[in-house]
């Protein structure tokens, strides 16, 4: 595939995915193919390559004499990295973080206490250097600096669990701390509390202590969904 037909692809994927993810579609409503080649302006065989692509997570499905169908939204791919970004840019914004925020309060106090017994010297000093990163960039307005440190911190304890299940929930994860970020559920610093708390997970998985390691990722949780209370009620 080209460079350009790459572009139209992503273009008519994009499209369409936040179209359906916002209700602009219903569920049973019924894709034609040609209509969106002449919404998009891209060839038929680009809006097959992409109807391909919205099967695969569930988001239609293709009938024989019926067309592609949008599916409900209890049969798609929530945990789609795209999925979710997609949902993040609508108007359920809120109650998706807040979902997505509950999920990780259930999982990465877990990942965390699992960290301190199997992490090894390489990913504690990774962890480390990370918070440390999350310290430097968390003043100044430098949000963009912080997401960077930040993903890469979770993605470290999540893959440092050794459950292979929670490591992959690491684009999940980046995915939900991305769209804070990127759609303003953020205050302009991150806040302070938070980022010693981060410093102090850190510690505790290279102290091996897998007890204070979940109690305090449990703590950076609770204060992401107090967060939400304020900035996306």
């Amino acid at each position: 595939m080209t460079t350009s037909a790459r572009g139209l692809h992503t273009q008519v994927l994009d499209g369409l995915g936040l179209a359906i993810t916002a209700g602009e579609y219903p569920p049973g409503s019924v894709l034609r193919t040609d209509e969106v080649a002449q919404r998009f302006e891209v060839s038929r065989t680009v809006v097959r390559e992409v109807v391909r692509v919205l099967e695969s997570m569930h988001l239609v499905e293709s009938r024989r004499r019926v067309g592609v169908t949008v599916r409900a939204a209890e049969q798609w791919n929530v945990y789609d990295p795209q999925v979710i970004r997609w949902r993040l840019a609508g108007a359920d914004r809120p109650r998706q973080l807040r979902s997505l925020t509950v999920l990780r309060s259930a999982v990465e106090p877990v990942a965390a206490g699992l960290a301190a017994a199997h992490a090894t010297p390489e990913q504690c000093r990774e962890l480390t250097e990370q918070a440390l990163g999350m310290v430097a960039t968390s003043r100044g307005r430098q949000l963009e600096a912080y997401l960077v440190h930040d993903i890469a911190f979770h993605r470290v304890v999540l893959g440092a669990s050794g459950n292979e299940m929670f490591a992959r929930l690491g684009d999940v994860v980046a995915e939900v701390l991305a769209g804070r970020t990127h759609h303003q559920v953020m205050f302009e610093d991150p806040d302070p509390a938070a980022v010693t708390l981060h410093v102090q997970v850190a510690e505790a998985v290279r102290a091996r202590d897998g007890r204070r390691a979940e109690e305090l990722t449990r703590e950076i949780a609770v204060g992401a969904l107090k967060e939400l209370d304020v900035l996306a009620p």
